[in-house]
Formats: structure tokens, C-alpha cells, sequence
């Protein structure tokens, strides 16, 4: 056999990279990029496949997608259908995958090392658990078997995920760009496809969709077209020891590239077009796209990012500080947008106003004005420099991300033509300005080049067509000749005759010049911060970073006032004030946001948060910016009524939201002492003014605890100065402890059984929703928190296996621990089309079902869950970002317990096997008498009877069997109607009964239509496949056959919450939290400067 030839061992990487790197390509021609991070405590690998939904047959949508799906569902030499992730999970890992237009990602986490160095051996040597988990996921790509018995399975899996996005506004406009395309390129495709495209249409064409999808597979996944990942702590020789040996069975055929040259995704029909569509959340977007260059080998010099840094920008004399000011719009952004090797997009997407829909075309001819200020000058250097410069000190200090996240991102990166040695930096530097490359560019974007969407619910109002695959309402037409020629005569203004506010933008102050970092070797990282200041004015938590060096940090701060949430109106009002604030701020803050400089500011229910992160070089300097804007806030009148419409629009959007995300708001608002709810917000937003958020604001303000947390790059002088800052700018007194909230929650009594019914408010979603929450105990109680984690890592990969793969309820199915302010529990959500009281009752099942494998389990596997969530507990934050992240929710939750994740472990080590199965038997058993249930249950306003309408049983009947009618003839089965029909007499229809169903389609085939046994069976399964869509198409819920389900059992009465102020007037409170030591264990005080 040929030799592995190392193609790359020296790759351009960031300052503190301490990873060593290596690229090889194996005889087969599959290519890998080695990564050795001795560090790491999480392994990962990634297969990026260039194959995807373009390649999809135009009869076959979806077909990329469902292959997908399929490789997880066994191979050869592991024919178990979740052995994969079984094994994953066993060693604290977990999979996922993607498909795209052109590639297919597939990925893995896993933990980087055993917990005990016994626990494998491979011919004497001690291995890590990633040597199993490549030898798992090498065999997708080897010898996937395709299992007939999860085929049906898996396509229902890719129609959940598809009915997932349906009311999706994002999926719907994306859809509809690509229906509207021409035909002729594979941008045209629905990428997702469904059970129509997948299954009911192939077999009524009498085609062998398994032996698609093989075949599918064997055309396509070739090694030369696959590039992978592997990072792991073994030496690069051993793992390329590892890859060399798995994945030599990667079979090569010498597939080319998949390039789309001399196509177009729109054609002379398609251009200078206006499309109008209409969205399910109240928004207004105006779109404009260019057809533009494929960029891929100009990574040297990128000149899409000298375009989209000009159109794109916020600042004065930018497009949007224009539009803006005229009160058009709220926000606006620019890039291109690669479609595939050979194309790409050069968008402008705007946001606007009520009145920007109206002024739309003025929108569009400012855009072209801007784009010839542009066109007008030569490419200017030092705007290139300036971007260059950003992007080489962003490569110079980049951290560590999460290792899938890293594998994946790579694996994509190496399908690009870029040099291995530089498959780091990538696209991420720009290396030269070519002033060339740059007006070459900007010849795309031109009068004659591009195509208009304008997305709103109102606007024209004339919708005259639907998009096939999401229903979309649309219009498309021609660009009117008048506007067009002024869109030509905007495109050649002159600086005589242009929009005098409009100009190029200023050298930017806010790139940082101070990148030294003081590093001190050998120091062991400080588990917590340090408490510099603690007096009744001011909290503040610093703590220099001494992990990972870069010249960054973060500053975190609550303004504590309990006036932010009070009551519905103060939220509203507090909100209203943060987003006048943001608004205000918008052209100040932008060029310290691409210069790595950023802010949020938001009201929660302690007070006013204020977050401010990136380059510490400048930090105070934005920090007092903001600080003077909310004390100096003057409420204009223009700005508060678009501030106030996008607010509100915000909050009539959300019930638009997918279920799955909404039932959590009411779950923990069912929990808490007081809180509010969207509707209650909602009601208080129309009578607001502006004199109303004037007169409040200063109270926000006058009294106030401050807490802080200054963390990175900040030295301790500075961040005692940046407190000061705060106390000197805003000059507030003092909120005494007495008044400071405390954070409770009610508590469920033992044995209580509660269900909360809503009714979605998308008139259009079929999806149901469901969260079954059991309440365990105070989250301070250690011991039942090492309990309850244990339990979520167990029945994580069971209850996916049971609730979504094999039962198929939906594509959305969670279960975990759940956490509120001061309790804590275990929750199952799942979004389906069946019923919430279905939905429950096999969520009652599955917990039964758990509690047998629970008593079953060998003392080996319960062991090896506890290593796995041991070492989940432990993983380490892999940048600066993330262990800010993790001090500020310990420092805002109020318990202060740093070491959280160790203290987990204390308690997690002894639990015994006996003590975990009598923690399920009281706290989870659903015939537990001493259990404490809460359900919400989101009731979707369509279901498939109100979709058919309002059809009678013996309407469906006849129809059911004019279906099938034609079904049967499809297929070479002669049919008599009247003997059909004379088959389905007793038959309950209505009620859905499959099985009653598929017997008198066996009888009609065997005595009346006297078809051959050998052929019945064939003609049964596709038909029985068929009854899934056809059913409810007809206003049919199904009748699920349960004899292979596990049994629900018969479990207490629920209580249903009418009134929810009853519900909790009713219920004892939790102790609020309280810090875990004496926080002077956290001090190191000096003198205030």
C-alpha cells in the first residue's frame, strides 16, 4: 500500500495556539488535518463530504438530507442502530451533522481521555476514547447498511424537522428566493425535502427509495471528496496511525469537485424583478441581490469585505445613518453571500420602518448613490489597511472554541482551494490590496444586475401566488421603468448632484494600539475572583486573567433598582428605555464594534445590566459613552415611535415563535413568586409617550446598588477606576440591602399534579408542544443536584432513542435538569403533531419504561455514566468569554459558588446505584405517590381536521378509498370500486384505525382482486406508508398501534390551573439564595483611589 504523504507541519496559527498541526492525505485521497492539543478535555472529529442538496435528483427533493439521516442508523461492522451514540455518550460526547448546498458535515465530541487508564487497551497500548469513536464514524463512510426498518423512521425524522420550519419566516424567505431562481441551476432545489418527496411520490412511481439512497451514497461519498478533522491529546503520529488505518476502507473513486461554472442562479428573467412577500411575524425587510463573482480563490485579497465594510457601515455618512435619520429604517447589513463554487450574492438587507416600506424605492436609490461615491475614487488603501489590519490582530489573538465546533468549522474550510499551510487563517486575513480585484468587484453591482424583495404583512397587500414548498404568499413583477430610471440615474450621481450627508467613513479611533499582555509563567489559574471593593454602594469582582492571555476582557455590571420589573409597565418601560439608549448609540458604537469593542444593555429583573467586552484598550472609553447616553438620554419623539413600533412588533412576533421556545417562559413563569408573562407586556406598550419613559427613566437611575465584575486584560487600578466611573457619571444613592429583591420560587407540594393548558396563537402552526417538568428540590441541596444531574446524563441518549427515533412524536425532544433561581428538576419537551395528552402519556411511559433499564443496568454501565458526567462537570472553559460567563452567573444567581462543578463531583463520586434507583422511585416514577408535576401544554390552533375542513366521516371514507383507488392502480392492481368500497363498510375511517384499514386493502388484494401472496405484502407496506400523509390530509388523526410501544401507566388525576393567581396564592416559597461562604473570604481590599 502507498505511504500517508504529509501535505502540511507547519501551519500559520494564532499567538497562543499551543496545538501542533499536521495535513495528510491517504492513499485513497482523503485528506486530514491532524490536531495534537495535549491540553484538551474534549476529543472531536469531523467528515466534510462535497456532496449536498444541489446534488439532490430533481424528482427526489431532500435526498442529500435524508443520506444524512440514514448513516447514523447502522453499519456493518456495528449494526446496532444507536451503537454510535450509545458509545458517545457512555464517554461524555455527543453527535450532530449538517447538510448544505454543497457538503454534508458530520461531527463528534467526545472525552479526550478515560477517567481510569485501565479502561482500554489496543494491542497493549492504552488508547482514549476516540480511537472508538473514529472507528464508529469511519464506518458511515465505509459500509452503511441503510436498514429497511429505520427507513420509515428516519424520513419521518427529516418531515418533522421540515414541518419544524414551516411557519419559519427565515426558512419560508430563503425558500421562496430559491423557488423564484432559475430553473436551470440547483439553487432552484427544496433542500430539506419531506415524506412526499422522499416516499409517497418516489413509490407511487414505483420506485425502490432505499435503493436510492444506496445508490445515492455509492455515486457521490467518494474519499477524494471527503476532508477530515481529528482533534485529540495523542501525538500526530499516532493519530495518523489511527486515520491511516480506520479510514483506508473509504473507498475512491476519483469523483472532480463539484463546481457549477457558467450557471447562474438568476437569468435575464429573474433580474430586475421586484418580488412582494409576505412574512407569519410582523417584519419589514427590503432585500436587494446582486448576482456576484465566486470569490473562492481570491482569499489573498478578499474584495466582497471592501465592499461590504463601505455599504455595510453604521457610522456617520453611512447609508444607514442617512436612512436612519429620515426615519426609514432601524438597521441594514452588506456581504456576499457564496451560493456555490462558480456563484455568489452580493446582498444589501435593510430593516424598516412603517414609513421606510412606504419611501422603499428612496431607500433603494440612496443605496445606488452611495454605490457610486463608491465607484467615483479609486479603491482607497488605507481603508483596506484598516480592515486588514483588524483581521491580522483578530487571527494574532484568537482563542480556543468548543472542539466540534472547531472540527466542523475546519473540515468546511479545507474544501475551499486554499494553501494547507493556511487553513487557519484562511479567509480570516486579508494579505493584499489589490485596487484591481476591488473595481472589478464593484462592476457587479450595478443598475442592471439585481433583483428587489420587499417582506411585509401589509404591503402591497395583493399577494397573487404561493410558494410551493412553505406557502409563502408572494408577487413578483417587473421593476417599474420609472423607477428603474431613477435607480440608473442615482447609480451615476455626482458629488453636484448627491445626497450631501453621504460620504465615506473617518479613520476609525477605536482600533486598539495597546496589544502587550502581562503573562506570569507557572501560576496556577485562580478558581474565583477576588472582591476588591464591598461596601453598601458598590460590589466589584476583579480578576486578571491568568489563563489565557490574550489583550481582551470583559466588564460586567448590574444597576440593581427594584423598579425594572415591578410590574408589567415598568418592565415595558425599562425595556423601551435600554432600546432608546442602544438606538442612540448606533453610529458612536459601530466602529468599536468592528474593532472588537462591543456593549449590551438590557433590563432583567434585578435591575439595568450592562455588559461591556472585547479589546481592553479602549474599554472605559465606550463604558463612559454609554454611561453619559443613559443619564443624558433625551427621549425624541421621532425615534421613540419607531423604537416603540419595533418593540411592540417584537412582542406580537412572539407567539409566532416556534412552540418549543415559547412553552419555557410559562413553565418558569409558573414558578415563580412574580414574574410576567408576553401578553401582560403587550397590554401595557400602546398608551406609552415619550414623556412617560422621560419621567421614568430618573428613577431607574437615582437609587441603586452597583455590582460589578471586571475580568481579562484590566488591571486592578483600572477596574476600580471604571467603578468610579459608574458612581461619578450616574451619582446615584444608595439602595439599602433591605430593599434589594430576593429571588424565590415556589414549591410544588409532594404528590401535586398540575397541568396548565395555552392555545398557540399562530392560527397556522399544527405543531403542539408540551414541557413535563417534575420538581425535585432547593438548588442548594448538593446531594440531589449530583442526583438529578446523573439522571439527565443517563436517560439522555434513552429518551432520544425512545421518544424521537423509535417512536417518532417529533423531531424537538429534549430531557434534563432544569434549574430556576433557587429550585430545580427534570423536564421532557417535545413539539409534535400528536396531541399534549398523547404526548404525556408516552412521556409517563418512557419514565416507566427507564425505571426498569435503571434496575437492570450493569454496576459497569453505571459507573461509566457517572465517568462521563464526571468529566462533562470538570471540561474545562476554553476562552476568556466562557470563564467571564461562568463567574457573573454564579456572581448574578447569588450563591457564589465558584467551584460549582467540583462541588458536583464531591457529591457525585459516592452515589450508588441503589441510591439513584430510589431517587427515581420518589422523584420521578410517574405512579410515585409522592412526586410534584407541572405540564404546560401549547395546543396548536390547526390540526389536520381543521386543515381538510370540515369534512364528514363518510366524505373522508369516500375519498380514502378514491386514494387508494388510485394507489392500487399505480402500482398494476386492477380495482373495482364498488368491491373497495364494499371492503371499507365497517372500517372506522374517522377514527383513524390503521389497522382496520390496512386489513381491507389485504382483503380486497387476496379475494377480490385475487393479486399473488409474494406480491401482497409489497403492495400493503408501501400503502400502509402511505396512510401516514394520506390520513391526515383528510382531517384524520391517527390511531397509533401500541402493541409494540412500552405501556403507560395509570397515573393520578391531574389538576388543570384555570387561574393562575389561585394556582399560586396556594403554594409555599423557596428560601431565597444565599452565598455558599462568607463572601469576605472573597476579599482583597485596599484603599479606593
Amino acid at each position: 500500500m502507498a505511504p500517508i504523504e504529509r501535505i502540511a507541519d507547519r501551519l500559520e496559527k494564532p499567538a497562543l495556539d499551543d496545538r501542533s498541526y499536521r495535513v495528510v492525505r491517504l492513499p485513497n485521497k482523503l485528506e486530514a488535518l491532524l490536531v495534537h492539543d495535549p491540553e484538551t478535555d474534549k476529543a472531536s472529529a469531523s467528515v466534510n463530504v462535497n456532496i449536498g442538496s444541489f446534488s439532490d435528483a430533481d424528482d427526489m427533493p431532500g435526498m442529500a438530507h435524508a443520506v444524512e439521516h440514514l448513516l447514523f442508523m447502522g453499519t456493518e461492522k456495528y449494526p446496532v442502530e444507536n451503537d454510535y451514540n450509545q458509545y458517545l455518550s457512555a464517554n461524555a460526547g455527543y453527535s450532530n451533522a449538517y447538510t448544505s448546498a454543497t457538503e454534508t458535515n458530520y461531527f463528534f465530541e467526545i472525552a479526550a481521555s478515560y477517567s481510569q487508564p485501565t479502561d482500554a487497551h489496543t494491542n497493549g497500548h492504552i488508547t482514549s476514547p476516540l480511537h472508538g469513536a473514529l472507528d464508529r464514524f469511519a464506518q458511515f463512510f465505509i459500509a452503511p447498511l441503510f436498514l429497511s426498518s429505520t427507513l420509515d423512521r428516519e424520513l419521518k425524522a427529516v418531515d418533522s424537522e421540515n414541518k419544524k420550519n414551516l411557519q419559519s419566516d427565515g426558512w419560508r424567505l430563503s425558500q421562496l428566493k430559491k423557488s423564484l431562481s432559475s430553473p436551470r441551476h440547483p439553487y432552484h432545489h427544496f433542500s430539506t425535502g419531506n415524506l412526499q418527496t422522499l416516499r409517497d411520490e418516489p413509490r407511487k412511481r414505483g420506485v425502490n427509495i432505499r435503493e436510492e439512497f444506496i445508490q445515492f451514497h455509492n455515486k457521490h461519498y467518494s474519499a477524494n471528496r471527503m476532508k477530515l478533522v481529528v482533534l485529540g491529546r495523542e501525538e500526530l503520529d499516532e493519530l495518523e496511525s489511527w486515520v491511516g488505518d480506520l479510514f483506508a476502507g473509504v473507498v475512491n473513486k476519483d469523483l472532480p469537485r463539484n463546481r457549477w461554472d457558467g450557471l447562474e442562479p438568476y437569468s435575464e428573467k429573474e433580474l430586475l424583478t421586484q418580488v412582494f412577500a409576505k412574512p407569519v411575524m410582523d417584519s419589514r425587510l427590503l432585500d436587494i441581490s446582486f448576482p456576484y463573482q465566486d470569490e473562492e480563490e481570491m482569499y489573498e485579497t478578499q474584495p466582497g469585505r471592501y465592499l461590504s465594510h463601505l455599504i455595510g457601515h453604521e457610522g456617520p455618512g453611512s447609508i444607514l445613518a442617512y436612512i436612519k435619520a429620515k426615519g426609514w429604517a432601524n438597521g441594514l447589513s452588506a456581504g456576499v453571500t457564496p451560493v456555490c463554487p462558480g456563484s455568489a450574492f452580493f446582498a444589501v438587507s435593510v430593516k424598516l420602518t412603517e414609513d421606510g416600506l412606504k419611501q422603499y424605492q428612496e431607500v433603494v436609490k440612496v443605496i445606488f448613490q452611495y454605490i457610486s461615491l463608491i465607484k467615483e475614487d479609486k479603491p482607497q488603501p488605507w481603508i483596506v489597511d484598516e480592515v486588514k489590519g483588524m483581521a491580522e490582530v483578530d487571527f494574532r489573538f484568537r482563542e480556543k472554541t468548543p472542539a466540534t465546533s472547531f472540527t466542523s468549522k475546519l473540515s468546511s474550510i479545507m474544501q475551499q482551494p486554499l494553501p494547507r499551510d493556511r487553513l487557519l487563517s484562511g479567509t480570516s486575513v486579508i494579505r493584499k490590496f489589490d485596487p484591481e480585484a476591488i473595481t472589478r468587484a464593484l462592476s457587479y453591482i450595478r443598475p442592471d444586475n439585481y433583483r428587489l424583495t420587499i417582506v411585509s404583512q401589509t404591503f402591497p397587500g395583493d399577494w397573487d401566488q404561493k410558494e410551493k414548498w412553505y406557502g409563502t404568499e408572494y408577487r413578483v413583477e417587473a421593476i417599474p421603468s420609472d423607477f428603474q430610471a431613477s435607480v440608473r440615474q442615482a447609480s451615476k450621481s455626482t458629488p453636484e448632484n448627491r445626497i450631501a450627508e453621504l460620504h465615506l467613513p473617518h479613520r476609525n479611533e477605536f482600533v486598539p494600539t495597546k496589544l502587550t499582555v502581562e503573562k506570569k509563567e507557572g501560576t496556577e489559574p485562580s478558581k474565583s475572583p477576588k472582591l476588591i471593593r464591598n461596601d453598601e454602594a458598590v460590589r466589584l469582582w476583579w480578576k486578571k486573567d491568568d489563563r489565557f492571555w490574550v489583550p481582551k476582557g470583559n466588564v460586567y455590571i448590574t444597576l440593581r433598582n427594584p423598579l425594572s420589573k415591578a410590574t408589567p409597565e415598568t418592565a415595558v418601560k425599562s425595556s423601551l428605555y435600554c432600546e432608546l439608549i442602544k438606538d442612540a448609540l448606533v453610529e458612536y458604537s459601530y466602529d468599536a464594534e468592528i474593532a472588537g469593542l462591543g456593549y449590551e444593555l438590557s433590563s432583567i429583573a434585578m435591575g439595568i445590566d450592562i455588559n461591556v467586552g472585547g479589546y481592553s484598550d479602549k474599554m472605559a472609553v465606550l463604558l463612559k459613552k454609554v454611561l453619559v447616553s443613559m443619564r443624558d438620554l433625551e427621549v425624541k419623539p421621532d425615534r421613540f415611535k419607531i423604537v416603540k413600533e419595533r418593540v411592540l412588533r417584537g412582542l406580537r412576533n412572539w407567539d409566532f415563535q416556534q412552540p418549543y421556545r415559547q412553552v419555557g417562559d410559562f413553565t418558569r413563569w409558573l414558578g415563580s413568586e412574580k414574574g410576567w408573562i408576553n401578553e401582560q407586556y403587550l397590554a401595557e406598550v400602546m398608551p406609552l409617550n415619550p414623556e412617560d419613559i422621560a419621567s421614568f427613566y430618573p428613577q431607574l437611575l437615582r437609587l441603586m446598588h452597583i455590582e460589578v465584575l471586571a475580568h481579562g486584560n484590566i488591571h486592578k487600578e483600572d477596574a476600580l477606576r471604571m467603578t468610579d466611573l459608574i458612581e461619578s457619571t450616574l451619582r446615584p444613592r444608595t439602595l439599602p440591602k433591605s430593599q434589594w429583591q430576593i429571588r424565590r420560587n415556589l414549591l410544588l407540594p409532594p404528590g401535586s399534579d398540575f397541568t396548565y393548558r395555552r392555545t398557540l396563537g399562530d392560527p397556522a402552526n399544527v405543531n403542539n408542544c408540551i414541557e413535563y417538568y417534575l420538581y425535585v428540590g432547593r438548588l442548594a441541596d448538593y446531594a440531589l443536584r449530583a442526583k438529578l444531574l446523573l439522571l439527565g446524563q443517563m436517560a439522555e441518549e434513552a429518551g432520544f432513542d425512545q421518544l424521537r427515533t423509535k417512536e417518532q412524536l417529533g423531531y424537538i425532544v429534549f430531557t434534563g435538569a432544569k434549574y430556576a433561581a433557587t429550585t430545580m428538576g427534570y423536564r421532557v419537551i417535545i413539539q409534535s403533531e400528536r396531541s399534549t395528552v398523547y404526548l404525556e402519556e408516552r412521556v409517563n411511559a418512557f419514565l416507566a419504561l427507564f425505571a426498569t433499564k435503571l434496575q437492570s443496568m450493569s454496576q459497569d454501565d453505571f459507573e461509566g455514566h457517572k465517568k462521563s458526567l464526571i468529566n462533562k462537570r470538570l471540561e474545562k472553559v476554553k476562552n476568556l468569554d466562557q470563564e467571564s460567563d461562568r463567574f457573573w452567573g454564579h456572581i448574578s444567581g447569588e450563591y457564589f459558588n465558584f467551584v460549582q462543578n467540583e462541588t458536583d463531583v464531591e457529591h457525585l463520586r459516592p452515589v450508588s446505584k441503589q441510591e439513584m434507583i430510589d431517587f427515581f422511585n420518589h422523584y420521578i416514577h410517574p405512579t410515585s405517590p409522592s412526586r410534584a408535576k407541572l405540564s404546560v401544554h401549547m395546543v396548536a390552533q390547526s390540526s389536520p381536521k381543521a386543515l381538510a375542513g370540515n369534512m364528514c366521516a363518510e366524505e373522508q371514507k369516500e375519498k380514502l378509498v378514491g386514494m387508494l383507488r388510485k394507489y392500487l392502480t399505480s402500482v398494476g392492481v386492477d380495482t373495482e370500486a364498488e368491491q373497495l368500497t364494499k371492503r371499507f363498510e365497517a372500517v372506522d375511517v374517522a377514527g383513524g384505525d390503521q389497522a382496520a384499514i390496512v386489513a381491507a386493502i389485504t382483503a380486497y388484494l387476496q379475494v377480490d382482486a385475487e393479486v399473488p401472496q409474494e406480491s401482497v405484502a409489497a403492495v400493503v407496506e408501501q400503502g400502509q406508508q402511505l396512510l401516514g400523509t394520506v390520513l391526515p390530509s383528510l382531517g384524520i388523526e391517527l390511531k397509533v398501534e401500541e402493541a409494540d410501544l412500552p405501556p403507560a401507566p395509570k397515573v393520578k388525576e391531574t389538576m388543570v390551573i384555570e387561574d393562575v393567581f389561585d394556582y399560586k396564592s396556594r403554594l409555599a416559597l423557596s428560601e431565597g439564595p444565599r452565598p455558599v461562604m462568607d463572601l469576605k473570604a472573597y476579599e482583597e481590599l485596599e484603599a479606593k483611589l
